[in-house]
């Protein structure tokens, strides 16, 4: 009886792990149209995006300033972040695990971040998505 017990308990503390892990590995950038509020695109995180991600943050030049930032045409890359990054700027300095890159139609590309109080940012920056974009394999 403690045999059984004993293997169940190894058994379940695999299978929980196991289950963790897995969940942890399943984080991917989504790449969204404004307007039809659509994901188009969902490409699994890895380190050639995470470097360029922190090389786009490292460029950051200034705050966006619009009544409303979100536009009503373009797309949104959700970039989820693992390791964190921390942005430590003349703006901002805080931890975040998740960008978002706003594309609009007519304009800059500019990035969306959130501070450890939940607080939105809006950042403009000052380097082409061009390596980002062929790294996710999308044209737009």
């Amino acid at each position: 009886m403690v045999r059984k017990s004993v293997l169940l308990l190894v058994f379940i503390t695999i299978f929980f792990n196991y289950s963790i892990i897995n969940a942890e590995n399943n984080k991917h950038v989504e790449i969204l149209i404004i307007e039809s509020d659509e994901i188009i695109k969902s490409v699994p995180i890895n380190p050639n995006i995470q470097s360029e991600v922190e090389h786009i943050i490292s460029k950051i030049d200034d705050v966006v300033k619009k009544f409303r930032p979100i536009p009503d045409k373009g797309v949104l890359m959700k970039i989820p972040l693992e390791p964190s990054i921390n942005i430590n700027n003349q703006f901002l300095n805080t931890l975040i695990d998740e960008v978002i890159i706003i594309i609009p139609e007519d304009e800059n590309p500019y990035l969306l971040v959130f501070d450890d109080e939940n607080r939105s940012w809006f950042f403009t920056f000052s380097t082409p998505l061009n390596k980002l974009l062929k790294t996710l394999n999308v044209s737009l």
